[in-house]
């Protein structure tokens, strides 16, 4: 499970706002610009089920299961590859019923497929971000710890 830590900007029964600070996981990963990150911004702002009843200003643990990130993963980068290599197999086996050269044909229906892919990964997509495994969620509220030498007036 990916775990950040952030701080309850907003909440009501239902949804709880939390501003959360990019890790150095961000930095090392190839999708940051593409991901809602880009332009080098530091806080980001997720919203979450509230169901630990949090209140403004709590801090909290978000979390985020890997198990459907690497299905994402592959969805987005893998999934197109080998559609482009089906539809390159298809073209080159109908290239001589359709008098075509093969390789010309081979990429023709490689693209094809390749662009096809993208449509699927768009439809897709809508269905996925509806779905509560692809959404953070809250891990655990942690406790304001308030250092000795500080009094509270």
């Amino acid at each position: 499970m990916i775990t950040e830590n952030g701080i309850v900007t907003k909440a009501n029964q239902s949804v709880a706002w939390i501003k959360t600070t990019r890790s150095g996981a961000c930095e090392s990963c190839s999708s940051q610009k593409s991901c809602g990150t880009a332009n080098n911004q530091k806080e980001i702002t997720v919203d979450v089920k509230n169901t630990l009843n949090v209140e403004k200003g709590d801090h909290v643990v978000i979390g985020l299961e890997t198990r459907p990130m690497l299905f994402l993963t592959f969805f987005l980068y893998v999934f197109p590859i080998i559609l482009l290599i089906i539809g390159a197999v298809i073209g080159n086996s109908l290239a001589p019923s359709l008098q075509m050269d093969p390789s010309f044909a081979s990429m023709i229906s490689g693209f094809l497929f390749f662009g096809f892919s993208f449509y699927i990964i768009r439809k897709k997509n809508n269905s996925l971000s509806k779905k509560e495994a692809y959404k953070p969620f809250l891990v655990r509220k942690k406790p304001q710890i308030i250092p000795a030498d500080c009094t509270t007036p």
